[in-house]
């Protein structure tokens, strides 16, 4: 491993896994997959189990831990959470727990990691920017709306991962139910592509390597609408989006 990296290996309502490592040091945000699922997404990529240093946790909702605890306990690995999601009570007693604040940076080996906390339908759900004292790459799903502190965290990075989760017309027109829709598309649900959109276009972006496009609805959005949204605010274009994708993920990006 050499510099700052990142893979997906699944990103949807279906299950979530995002690798990030940074020289010697590799973790594993989120794990909403089966064991023998997550061993083989993680083969894929071209990593096992023992090469991890530890599992951070974004919140409490299933398609983001489902699988933390067991794969966790079978290859030995520290979970990190906020206490508000370990209150949540989707981990036992006997994890091996380690908490952080929203408000406070930490290390685990190599990788320096700060917490944010986003406004979402969870017990206390934080993103992260991660760096190695060089490039900076930050993540911010699951949340319904923008805050400036997120812009302020998330302005002038080096890559980014950001939710676009649906189309508001789609939504609208979708088979949701009138309280999913509005759950949804509420201020605590999920970035629509248009918010996704506005986001970017308030952040500093002039250093940006990599762009990708996070935690899509399979009913109610497409990768082209979500990258044709987030090219007009950037500038650039579309092709240069990348989509993190429910099945195949997303293959390793490298921050030069």
């Amino acid at each position: 491993m050499a510099g700052l990296r990142f893979a997906y290996l699944g990103s949807g309502s279906r299950g979530n896994g995002l690798l990030v490592e940074s020289a010697d040091t590799a973790v594993l945000v989120d794990c909403g997959f089966s064991i023998a699922e997550t061993e083989r997404r993680l083969l894929r990529l071209g990593r096992e189990p023992r090469q991890l240093a530890a599992v951070l946790v974004t919140h409490e909702h299933s398609d983001h831990i489902q699988g933390v605890g067991r794969f966790a306990r079978r290859h030995g690995l520290p979970v990190w959470m906020t206490a508000g999601t370990k209150a949540a009570g989707r981990c036992t007693e006997h994890d091996d727990v380690r908490l952080f604040s929203v408000h406070g940076a930490f290390a685990i080996d190599g990788l320096h990691i700060q917490p944010f906390p986003v406004p979402h339908d969870a017990r206390e759900p934080s993103q992260f920017v991660f760096g190695d004292g060089a490039r900076r790459l930050g993540l911010l799903t699951d949340a319904g709306s923008s805050t400036p502190h997120i812009e302020e965290c998330l302005s002038g990075l080096d890559a980014l991962v950001l939710e676009c989760n649906h189309d508001l017309h789609m939504l609208a027109g979708s088979r949701y139910s009138p309280l999913l829709k509005r759950r949804v598309g509420g201020r605590f649900g999920h970035l629509s592509n248009h918010q996704a959109g506005a986001l970017l276009a308030a952040l500093d972006c002039r250093g940006l390597q990599h762009l990708v496009a996070a935690h899509l609805s399979q009913e109610n959005n497409t990768p082209d609408l979500a990258r044709q949204t987030l090219a007009a605010a950037l500038g650039c274009a579309p092709e240069w989006i990348a989509i993190a994708d429910q099945d195949r993920g997303m293959d390793w990006r490298e921050l030069a």
